[in-house]
């Protein structure tokens, strides 16, 4: 192997080492997210909420599963294509699964506390919390990076 070709693997394999431990992070805070929500269906005061509140709940516990769904997946495309030369693409999805998978927990995140806002304060300010908590996570997570990467 030539000495590009030597380095150009060693910099994929950092890239990929990089990438997951980068997924471990959000992996553990998103299936404590979703055990969570999940056990919110089996408590009492649940079976009293309205279809307002079971419908956002639902929607949320679904992104929450999208996103423990995205955020692992490059994990089992690594065990699956591993020794099989195709690092490079494995790095290319895996990269669109982890930034697919922080708008899936994003969106969890706000309907959580939607959901929690509802339940304390109700209508108006609970919507106006939501969108709040939206906001702060598109600027955070998605708009300061990429103003950032496009400088």
């Amino acid at each position: 192997m030539s000495e590009p070709e030597t380095s150009h693997e060693r910099r994929l394999a950092r890239n990929l080492s990089e990438l997951l431990q980068e997924l471990r992070v959000a992996q553990g805070g998103v299936q404590i997210l979703f055990g969570f929500l999940l056990s919110i269906a089996f408590t009492e005061r649940y079976a009293s909420a309205d279809a307002y509140i079971r419908v956002t709940h639902l929607v949320t516990v679904l992104f929450a599963a999208g996103a423990v769904a995205l955020l692992t997946a490059p994990a089992a495309w690594h065990r699956i294509l591993f020794r099989q030369g195709r690092r490079e693409h494995v790095i290319e999805v895996a990269n669109r699964f982890a930034v697919l998978g922080l708008v899936c927990l994003a969106l969890a995140m706000t309907g959580t506390i939607l959901l929690l806002a509802e339940v304390v304060v109700g209508g108006w300010p609970a919507i106006v919390l939501g969108v709040v908590a939206a906001v702060f996570f598109g600027i955070l997570w998605f708009l300061l990076p990429w103003r950032a990467r496009d400088r």
